[in-house]
């Protein structure tokens, strides 16, 4: 039994045997603590709310739950989620709470909610929809206003009720168009004094709390209207005009989503490197950009790791933040798939799921459907690709074989690839899913984001918790780092201490999160109990529990027994204990 008994009217106290009363005890689990050593059998005891003992502890627990054959690691901390809205209506921050995440750093990719003028609301609401895939009629359903500054909107995410730590960035998209109005908006360039502007601000919310500053610069990343997210063209003096107030407070992450970040422009990677790193040794603060392997040129990320080794010896602290499994597209009939894009399909649209799987079965509208969808355009035929496209089963692969793909099935089969295409969607009701690699997987393997991962310059992230709504769910990548890279892969795995530290001591310590990501006494008591060999990711689900009865991909878990913060037990079996013991991270410690 994973929660042992005890009195909660019992005197809390010295025993008879003179032994101290902790508030939590977690007996005689398999202690995995972060660092990256070994695991061993130990106790751990929390007190007001950090780690007191680990080890044997004789001492009784006011609570005890026994972890006997249970892996007990630190909470989870993960750096890139964008919960900027969603922190505002929902305490548990789903689906990332699911997966042993007990620290989340938001405000990531340049967008985010403040500071923001109060004619501009919407403006941001489409900014972070364009970027992030998050339904703007949620944002707008969910969101109270109560802010226009940055620490201001820090004061009023401290006051909303919170299961787990959040932290946040201040974001580029929202700072400039605070500053300098359409022109900030429309990324006309930056005179000196709206650089002055912009910088100031950056401080005050440096001051205030916040944990860094972000930015984009791809392309890919755009508003709902179309117009590139503001700061996407910054030139060297604005960056590096924003970046010196992170040296004057001498905290924070300049953190980017870098240009040619999808392999747009094969020549950006190395003119981003290149200032990047100049940046890095003029503020003497950590400058954090996405990478990932693209298919126009698939070994670029390695030039880049290259380039962050040298930059790393010379002093200047340029960090790739890495994904741990492909960057996917989930298709199925309820959100986008090739035949969505047909003009026959207007036909079926807008009918519910089930009358929809009906109509389908039509054999005009199959035919019709069908020779459609031979006329789409490249672009579309790049994304939907029958050759790298595969189902996704009810217990998800991740790192899928060639065999498996569509065009692979439809051969087998002895029929058109978007024969496939069609029937698979059919599955299930229509509640089938088709992945689409779109990064990190030009090999149909998962060897170059092993080679990332494991490089000593990079830390894990991209998890993107709270965005991309309809598109792809990887809030869920700290159990894959568990399940697929600990325990499954085999020979091309990794040791479970490695992966353990990766998303706990590793994450924590380059945002300054000093006081969690490890079990020893001091540190904040963050724990996850999880049964390694049960532990089960579920298949991405399509629900509608956003404001405004907008809907999302969630994915749960089996196997996580329980999640404790602040020595509090908030989840147990993936269900909520009604605790809310979370707090507005303001700073590093």
């Amino acid at each position: 039994m994973l929660l042992a008994q005890w009195d909660p009217d019992a005197p809390v106290g010295a025993t008879e045997q003179g032994d101290v009363v902790h508030d939590l005890v977690i007996r005689g689990g398999n202690v995995v603590d972060g660092t990256g050593s070994p695991g061993r059998t130990a106790d751990v005891a929390i007190d007001d709310g950090v780690v007191t003992e680990v080890g044997r502890v004789d001492g009784p627990g006011t609570r005890e739950l026994d972890a006997d054959g249970l892996l007990v690691t630190p909470g989870f901390v993960d750096i890139h989620t964008h919960f900027d809205g969603q922190v505002t209506w929902d305490p548990l921050l789903t689906p990332t709470c699911w997966h042993g995440v007990t620290t989340v750093v938001m405000g990531n990719c340049g967008v985010g909610f403040a500071p923001v003028r109060p004619d501009r609301h919407e403006w941001l609401i489409g900014l972070m929809e364009g970027v992030e895939d998050i339904p703007g009629a949620a944002l707008s359903d969910g969101i109270r206003w109560d802010w226009e500054t940055f620490p201001e909107y820090l004061d009023a995410v401290d006051r909303a009720p919170k299961m787990l730590d959040v932290g946040t960035q201040i974001p580029h998209g929202a700072v400039r168009a605070y500053v300098m109005g359409e022109r900030g908006a429309k990324n006309e360039p930056a005179a000196a004094e709206d650089i002055s502007a912009m910088a100031a601000i950056v401080e005050e919310g440096l001051r205030a709390g916040a944990l860094g500053f972000s930015t984009s610069r791809t392309i890919a990343h755009m508003a709902i209207d179309g117009e590139p997210v503001p700061g996407t063209f910054a030139a060297e003096d604005e960056l590096f005009g924003i970046g010196a107030a992170l040296a004057a407070t001498g905290a924070g992450v300049f953190e980017l989503a870098p240009a040619g970040a999808l392999g747009e422009d094969l020549a950006a990677p190395e003119r981003e490197m290149a200032w990047m790193r100049k940046l890095g040794a003029a503020i003497g603060r950590p400058v954090v950009f996405a990478l990932n392997q693209n298919d126009h040129d698939p070994r670029s990320y390695r030039r880049m790791l290259e380039l962050c080794t040298e930059a790393q010896a010379e002093g200047s602290l340029v960090i790739p933040q890495v994904a741990a499994r492909p960057i996917n597209l989930l298709l199925r009939l309820e959100t986008f798939h090739p035949f969505s894009y047909c003009p026959s399909w207007s036909e079926v649209a807008l009918l519910p799921l089930d009358e929809r799987v009906r109509a389908m079965g039509n054999p005009d509208l199959r035919r019709r459907l069908l020779d459609e969808a031979s006329d789409m355009d490249d672009v579309m035929k790049q994304f939907l690709d029958p050759e790298r496209v595969v189902p996704l089963g009810p217990s998800p692969d991740y790192e899928p074989d060639l065999d498996d793909t569509v065009a692979a099935r439809a051969k087998a089969r002895g029929v058109t690839p978007m024969e496939e295409y069609y029937d698979r969607l059919l599955d299930e009701d229509g509640h089938a899913l088709i992945m689409r690699p779109l990064l990190n997987y030009s090999d149909f393997n998962l060897d170059a984001v092993r080679e990332m991962l494991v490089h000593p310059t990079t830390r894990w992230g991209l998890g993107d918790g709270g965005a991309h709504c309809g598109t792809t769910c990887d809030a869920s990548t700290p159990t894959f780092m568990l399940t697929h890279w600990a325990r499954d892969r085999g020979e091309g795995g990794m040791p479970l201490e490695w992966a353990v530290r990766s998303i706990t001591s590793d994450t924590a310590d380059l945002y300054g999160l000093g006081d969690r990501g490890v079990l020893e006494p001091g540190r904040i008591g963050d724990v996850n109990l999880s049964d390694l060999d049960a532990l089960r990711l579920h298949r991405p689900e399509m629900v509608r529990d956003l404001p405004g009865d907008a809907k999302r991909f969630i994915q749960r878990a089996d196997g996580y027994r329980a999640t404790v913060k602040a020595g509090r037990v908030t989840l147990v079996d993936g269900e909520d204990q009604d605790e809310r013991p979370g707090t507005l991270l303001r700073g590093a410690r």
